[in-house]
Parts: structure tokens; sequence; C-alpha cells
């Protein structure tokens, strides 16, 4: 039996027919036991005595029968939320569905939702955090793919420092540590005042900021904190506070990069981890932030960094080539490395690569056994504005979020696009590529532009002026930011100037294309790739990326801004597409005025000039277009897969 497997436990014979219709949505996943069997149906005798034999072996159990049954079955075997697997009950008509136990760390308060939408049943859900709209804490961790810890002062809880060179009652220890868990959760849900201290950045912290409740203050620095004001605190951060005189739920983000160096044929590990351990001690972060380790390539075949990485650490190890490494800047260059490796720095230097420039935390350090060095550098999207959060102090820094709009219409901006709208202190939008109409969300107060007739320069001036004065930006593109979006120019700024910014993705033109059309821009054995490309106007294309060269492999084929030079577009296409191949000019695709034309490539450009298409007008070439021969295999009655045998 499968570790993921969904265990349903059926306690009249005439629910069956709810748990085969769970089954047919999780094939392959699903074991079903009944008193009564059938074909398709494990026999049991006991409910209890089975439900004690997959309890440790499962992560989920769901029982269809009454709510005392179920609760009288699993009540010997529950051990901790932490361990227990998700229990869901059913009524046996398939009325309610109620999570039982293991709500959050399980997922059964997530499972009972989706199962409630399978029975169109109603769910019940009594998880306080739930029903209030918070945040649940007890998953984040798992979540964002973060470490957690908790320090309680009243239960003596310091589990930073709980490590294998002590001695120590796991059991008596873990029991102690979920108490303390336990108290902060209820504090947090109970709306106690809490502070949330977020002295690095990262998207999640964005969110948390974004979606905080009313009783929590957010700080950037410790020493901001009047913890006596406070009845619980939350860390976001690699360091940690062990001394804090409240309960305190600390969050450990992977922002941390260690670059490593090491003589050939190091063996000694005990001495690399102690080494470590006493430098994250020293300097109070912990080793469960660290994101990467990195080495130089000539280091790339050395088990014992391998081991580092894999096994202790958990964490990728990735090298570098000496002439890379050797352009970075660092503190503590050698000469004596750079005769032997080819740069003056391994360890240094790989850690701020890692860090995508971000500053060292940790400079050069020798191991004990003079046999290997270390850096640790911490990621610089993490890192937050020192000056900017002196100035405004509780405010924070600004933030920038490019969002793609899509291709017009405002209900297919993306839920996180319009969120960002809708709490941006300017939206600087793409002028008569964005449709105004997106913008209609914004909040009272903000301020809307229009970028259409302003320069690059321009364009920064205002976004840095909201910037220093700790505000939210939205810079809205057309479609996707990312495919023809000019935002490359505008990034370049940001990295130059250290601000703070991310990209929220969108639908592209070409999507919408396709849904427009109705067709499936992959066919089966026909066409699988699908060009994004555009024609050669005023910006000169790559030499091996001509229109005529592309046109080689006769793919579906997108072409963006070439509605103005659809003569040369036409010509270079043809000579390789047949002059049949079928062609669309859409123009202003999910708008209002969304006009599309169907025809033959021969006839592309009487096409566009006939109707008059001028900028936002997308091409699509190829056979892909309106086809409907070719079948796929993926439900082909003859294709067996995980979910069909």
């Amino acid at each position: 039996m499968s570790k993921n497997t969904l265990n349903i436990l059926v306690v009249s014979a005439s629910s069956l027919s709810l748990a085969r219709k769970i089954r047919d949505e999780y094939p392959g996943k699903t074991v079903i036991y009944c008193r009564e069997a059938d074909n398709d149906i494990e026999p049991v005798t006991s409910f209890k005595e089975l439900t004690g034999n997959l309890f440790d072996k499962s992560e989920t159990i769901v029982f269809i029968g009454a709510m005392g049954i179920c609760v009288r079955s699993i009540a010997p075997y529950i051990k901790s939320k932490y361990t227990d697997p998700a229990v869901i009950c059913l009524d046996s008509t398939g009325k309610y569905v109620v999570s039982v136990l293991s709500g959050h760390i399980g997922g059964a308060n997530e499972l009972t939702h989706e199962l409630a939408r399978i029975l169109d049943a109603e769910a019940v859900v009594t998880t306080q955090s739930d029903n209030q709209g918070l945040w649940a804490l007890d998953t984040f961790a798992k979540q964002y793919g973060w470490e957690q810890d908790v320090y309680n002062p009243q239960e003596g809880i310091i589990s930073f420092f709980q490590t294998d060179f002590e001695k120590i009652d796991e059991e008596t220890f873990n029991a102690s540590r979920e108490k303390a868990m336990n108290e902060c959760v209820a504090r947090f849900v109970n709306c106690r005042p809490t502070a949330l201290l977020l002295d690095i950045r990262t998207k999640e912290t964005d969110y948390m900021k974004e979606t905080c409740p009313p009783h929590v203050d957010v700080f950037y620095k410790y020493k901001d904190i009047d913890l006596e004001k406070y009845e619980l605190l939350i860390t976001v951060s690699p360091t940690y506070y062990h001394k804090s005189p409240i309960p305190c739920l600390s969050f450990f983000p992977k922002v941390l990069h260690l670059g490593i160096g090491c003589k050939k044929g190091l063996t000694d590990m005990k001495s690399v981890l102690t080494d470590l351990y006493i430098c994250s001690i020293f300097y109070r972060f912990n080793l469960k932030s660290i994101a990467d380790v990195s080495s130089i390539d000539l280091k790339k075949e050395e088990p014992i960094l391998k081991e580092l990485a894999d096994t202790y650490l958990r964490s990728p190890f990735k090298t570098y080539p000496a002439e890379v490494l050797d352009k970075i800047p660092v503190p503590h260059p050698s000469s004596t490395v750079k005769k032997a490796t080819g740069s003056g720095s391994v360890a240094e230097a790989a850690a701020i690569l890692s860090a995508e420039g971000g500053p060292l935390l940790v400079g050069k350090q020798k191991g004990q056994t003079k046999d290997f060095t270390y850096a640790i550098a911490i990621s610089k999207s993490a890192i937050q504005d020192e000056e900017d959060s002196q100035q405004k102090g509780k405010q924070g820094h600004g933030h920038i979020e490019i969002v793609g709009a899509g291709p017009g219409d405002p209900e297919l901006i993306s839920i996180r696009g319009r969120r960002m709208l809708e709490n941006a202190d300017l939206i600087l939008y793409a002028g008569s590529l964005v449709p105004k109409e997106l913008t209609l969300c914004a909040k009272k107060g903000s301020t809307i532009r229009s970028s259409a007739d302003m320069n690059l320069e321009e364009q920064f001036a205002l976004i840095k002026k909201f910037y220093d004065k700790g505000k939210f930006i939205v810079r809205l593109h057309t479609g996707d930011p990312c495919i023809y979006g000019a935002i490359q120019e505008q990034m370049a700024f940001f990295d130059r100037y250290g601000m703070s910014y991310h990209i929220t993705p969108g639908i592209s033109s070409f999507q919408a294309a396709a849904a427009a059309l109705r067709s499936q821009f992959t066919i089966p054995e026909k066409v699988q790739t699908i060009i994004l490309t555009r024609g050669e106007g005023r910006t000169p294309m790559p030499e091996k990326e001509k229109l005529h060269l592309l046109a080689r492999s006769q793919s579906t084929m997108c072409i963006f801004l070439s509605a103005s030079i659809v003569d040369q577009v036409q010509s270079e296409l043809m000579q390789h597409y047949p002059p049949t191949t079928p062609v669309a000019a859409c123009y202003h695709l999910t708008w209002r005025d969304e006009r599309i034309y169907r025809g033959k490539l021969q006839d592309l450009a009487k096409i566009v000039k006939e109707n008059n298409l001028t900028l936002t007008t997308m091409i699509v070439v190829g056979d892909a277009i309106d086809n409907r021969q070719g079948l796929s295999k993926l439900y082909s009655h003859q294709f067996k897969h995980l979910f069909r045998n």
C-alpha cells in the first residue's frame, strides 16, 4: 500500500456509490473498504482494527458513516498533528463532509473542500484560523518551503540549539515543543497582540504584509519592537531571536548561500559540520536557511561537498567556472588561490554569485583543519533597504510589481495581478496597449498614469519618486510582460539602484489567439512546436532568427508587431510555407473591438491592408489553425498510464 493512498472506509454498503464517485476523481490512488465486499472493494471485519493498521501507514483516511464510529475508531491511535494522517468523515448520504483530524498539516481541510465539490456537499471545517480568514501558521513552513522553529520561555523550549552534540530525551522534547507551538497558534487565532518581524524580503513576506490581520504589527528591525506590548512574536528571517521574553515562532526562508572551497580528497565531514555549527551560533543564523552550496568547477566531483549539500543541508550543489568567479569583487582575494584555481576567490565569490550579488553575511572563514574555507552570502533580493527603512520606520521600503495585464479583457488578468492593482499607490500602464478599464479597480487616492508619452528615463523618475516614499508601484504591461514587454531595460534601472521588484505573469496574446481561433496550436504527429517571433522592422533581427529561416520548420508561428511590414513577412514565409497555408490576422484580441480575419498565406498582406489592421495585431500562420484532425494518444483506450490501467 502506498503512503499517499486515499483510504475510504464505508460503514454501510448503501454508501458505496459515494466512495466510487470519489475514486473516479482519484483513479489509481484510492482503496475502498467495506464489510459487504464487491469485486472492486476490499473486505473488512473490524473498522477499529483496520484503522489501527492504516493509521501510521497512510496520509489520508476517509470514513463514510456516523461521526461516532469514526471518532471511536481513530481515538486509540491519535498521537500528534505533525504525524497523524488527515481524517475526514462523510455522512452516509453525502450531505456533509467534515474535517476531523490534521486539518492544516495533514491537509484534511483542503481535501474536505475538494470532496464537498466532487459530491456537491457542504464542507464542515471547524479550524478557527480558516473560519476567521487568518493565516494557518502551522502550515506556513510547508507551504513556502521554509523551515520553522519555536521558542517559549514558559516551557523552556529553545530548539534552535538542540543538535546531535547534545543528549536529550527526544520524546519529551518533541512533546514540549509541540505544546509551545500550539500556544503560539492559540495566541494568534485568538487575536492576541502580535509583532511580525520581517527583516528580509521575499514574495511570501510581501503577501504577509498585504494580508496582515488587524492584531498584527509589522516591523523590519528587532530593536524597534517593544515586546512588552505584545503576546506573540513571529519572525521571518535567517536569524534566530531566542531571547524573546514572549513565545516566538520563527520561520527560516532559504535565503542564505554557502560558498566553499577545499583541498582535494577532503573526508573529515565532522570538522566541516562542527565549523558550520559554531559559525551559525556566533552569527546567530539558522543553517536551515541555506538555499544552496556552491564552489568552483574544479570541485564539481568532490564527494564531501556533494554529501554536505545533499545529506546534511538538503540543498542543491552547484559550481562555477574559474573565469566567472574571478570577475566577482570580494573582500579577501588570495594570490595563492588564484595560482591554484585560476580565480582569486572561491568561497566568497561562489557565495556572492549564488546570492545574485547579495552581500556577505559571513566573510571567508578557514576551517579548524585548514583544509577548507567557506563564506555565506544573503540573497540580494531578500535585503531590506537599510537607508530607506531608517527613513520610513515601520513602512519599510517601496516595491515594484511588474504585472502582465493579459491580452486586454479585464477579466483575463490573473487574480494576483488584480490584487496588485487594487493595492497599488501608483499604476503606470502601457498606454494604448492596455485598456484603461483594467485600472478601474484601483484604490481611492492612487495615482494612475499612462506611459505612452514617456521615455524610459521619465518612467523611471516617476517610479523612483513613489518608491523612495515607501509606496507600492504596479508597472502594468500588455499580455505577459516577459514577451515583447520591454521590461529588460526597466529592470536594469531597478537592479542598478537596488530596488525591490517582482514579476506577475499574464496571459499572452498568442494564447488569446489560440482561444479566439478555437484552435489547438500543437497537433499530434503534425505540429508540435510554437514559434513566437516578429518581422524585421526598425529593430534588426538576429541573423539566425530571420523569418525565412524559422519558416523551414513549418511550425505554428505567432508573429508579433509586424502588421506594418506585412508584405515582407508574407514574402519570407512563402519561401517555405505553401501558399495555401492557413493564416489569421487578429486585431485587439479580447478587446471590445476585437476583429479576426482568416485566409491563406498568399493573401495575408491583402487581408491586413484591406482591413486597416495596425499595431496590436497578432499574425498566426500554420496548419494548426482550424484543424480538427489527429488524435492524441492520451485518451485512447489503448494508452495506459498512472491513472488509467
